[in-house]
């Protein structure tokens, strides 16, 4: 019996540190977006976690409402890592961002950092951010 009250007891301290360590691994990222031109559609933001996938598959994403020119997202229980948002004022609220000539936005976009979108999309390499169980705030201009 008192074999079985130090295994029980030794479990339970186990599982209270498996939880402290889990919570340590994991981080939140809170995006801010502001600038927006209108209140039409919705935005969509879009966290990345590999340069590889950047801008065209995301790990997770959301979508925000408009209200006064500001949006805001969360991501909360993200794994340590190196990840980017790539975000996007879809008017038109058909799921993609509209193109011209395929090559050209015609919605509204940007990047975490305020990636600069130079003759191109924002790179990964500007717009990367460390999560080591910590909160990231981005604050994005559109």
């Amino acid at each position: 019996m008192k074999t079985l009250k130090i295994l029980v007891t030794a479990a339970f301290f186990f599982s209270i540190c498996i939880g402290f360590a889990q919570e340590k691994s994991a981080g939140t990222v809170n995006v801010e977006i502001s600038n927006i031109s209108n209140e039409k559609g919705i935005i969509m933001v879009g966290l990345y976690n590999s340069e590889s996938t950047w801008l065209n598959k995301i790990y997770t994403g959301t979508t925000s409402e408009i209200k006064n020119g500001k949006a805001t997202a969360s991501f909360t229980n993200i794994p340590n890592g190196t990840y980017a948002v790539g975000i996007y004022h879809d008017e038109d609220v058909n799921g993609k961002l509209n193109m011209f000539l395929g090559m050209f936005p015609t919605e509204d976009s940007g990047a975490s950092n305020n990636a600069p979108a130079k003759f191109g999309p924002p790179k990964w390499k500007d717009a990367k951010f460390e999560i080591n169980g910590n909160t990231i705030n981005q604050h994005i201009k559109l």
